[in-house]
């Protein structure tokens, strides 16, 4: 797996170097980089990171759930990562810090940095010649990019993507296999999209011709910040005059549908199989739940929380937690709610009634009326 320099960038492979052996930290050396403090023996060594359950004496390990606390006086682990309250809860040497989750999120980042991708083209990817690659970008086989498109430094770009005209990415930008970037989008700095998203297909614009519909051309484009993930199979569309934005660190899991025109705030995070319409403004610092629906044209305030399954189908102007689902309950039981809720027009109509007979007492102030 060659490298590549200067005029020949096709002179490498655009493949992936060996992987290097996990590397192995004190846990002196964890706190310093992960910004945590250290309580106990800070010699210990860990290779890698592990469940409470399954931790062995290489392993460093986490408590994030207090009902698992019981786990500690079991694990074999080196080391764990807990919040301060918790310092008492076993011998082990620690990490501690008040957001023990971030934390191990970190160190399995040190314990398990991405593979190396060495410079240049691989032989069978075809290039136009008008698209600029930088020298220090990784092109993988089977990869197609078009005229006039421009590829940042460090690029690295995964077997059979498809990347279209006029189409920028930044520095550092890696682009799974499979990945299609339809014409003049832009994805920025350090962003991931992973296999099989699609970016800047056509939004679903149509015009109702007695019955028949007449497509409306989607001439805007697809415009994702820095810092971004775009998950496994999700689509984003391009929009129908302005542009579908993304804003920076906006994290979007696998097979979720964002239609045009909408604009997500930055680091907003979406789970799978969402579905968006088009023209949506969701604000940043957002949380949306797995299969939730969020129709189109509305607006949804910063720091909202949506749970999973929620259909929203009108603004939301305070932030806050939403929910618009049924609790699970066993199903004859879930039958009866159900038939009682399609009741409900009905009693209103009779307690309103009741209310506006002689004598009948106020609901609310207890007083007769």
């Amino acid at each position: 797996c060659a490298g590549s320099s200067g005029a020949d960038v096709r002179a490498g492979g655009g493949c992936t170097m060996p992987v290097m052996p996990i590397p192995e930290f004190t846990l002196r050396e964890l706190a310093a980089a992960v910004e945590a403090t250290v309580d106990g023996d800070a010699t210990v060594i860990v290779r890698r990171m592990a469940t409470l359950d399954n931790a062995g004496p290489d392993a460093i390990t986490f408590l994030t759930d207090p009902r698992q606390r019981a786990k500690l006086a079991t694990t074999r682990a080196a080391a764990v990562i807990v919040a301060p309250d918790f310092v008492a809860a076993t011998a082990l040497p620690k990490l501690v810090h008040r957001n023990p989750y971030l934390i191990y999120a970190r160190v399995t980042t040190l314990l398990n940095p991405p593979p190396v991708t060495a410079p240049g083209i691989a032989p069978s990817a075809s290039i136009d010649p008008s698209a600029r690659v930088d020298a220090t970008a990784s092109i993988g086989p089977f990869v197609v990019i078009g005229a006039r498109a421009a590829v940042g430094a460090r690029a690295a770009i995964g077997a059979g993507v498809s990347i279209g005209a006029d189409v920028e990415l930044g520095a550092d930008v890696h682009l799974h296999p499979h990945v299609v970037i339809y014409q003049r989008c832009i994805i920025g700095d350090r962003t991931v999209l992973f296999a099989g998203a699609v970016i800047g297909a056509d939004g679903f614009g149509m015009a109702d011709n007695n019955g028949q519909w007449v497509k409306i051309p989607q001439v805007g484009r697809v415009v994702i910040g820095p810092d971004c993930e775009i998950g496994a199979n999700t689509t984003i569309d391009r929009g129908a005059l302005d542009d579908t934005v993304i804003d920076e660190g906006v994290k979007i899991d696998n097979q979720v549908q964002v239609g045009h025109n909408c604009r997500i705030g930055a680091h907003t995070a979406i789970a799978g199989c969402v579905g968006i319409a088009g023209s949506t403004v969701i604000g940043k610092h957002c949380r949306v739940g797995g299969a939730a629906m969020i129709a189109g044209h509305l607006s949804i305030v910063d720091g909202t929380t949506i749970s999973a399954g929620t259909l929203v189908a009108s603004n939301i102007d305070v932030p806050g937690a939403y929910t618009g689902t049924y609790p699970t309950l066993p199903h004859r039981e879930w039958r009866y709610v159900a038939s009682e809720v399609r009741r409900l027009r009905q009693l209103v109509a009779r307690v309103d009634a009741l209310e506006k007979q002689p004598g009948a007492r106020s609901a609310e102030t207890g007083e007769a009326s």
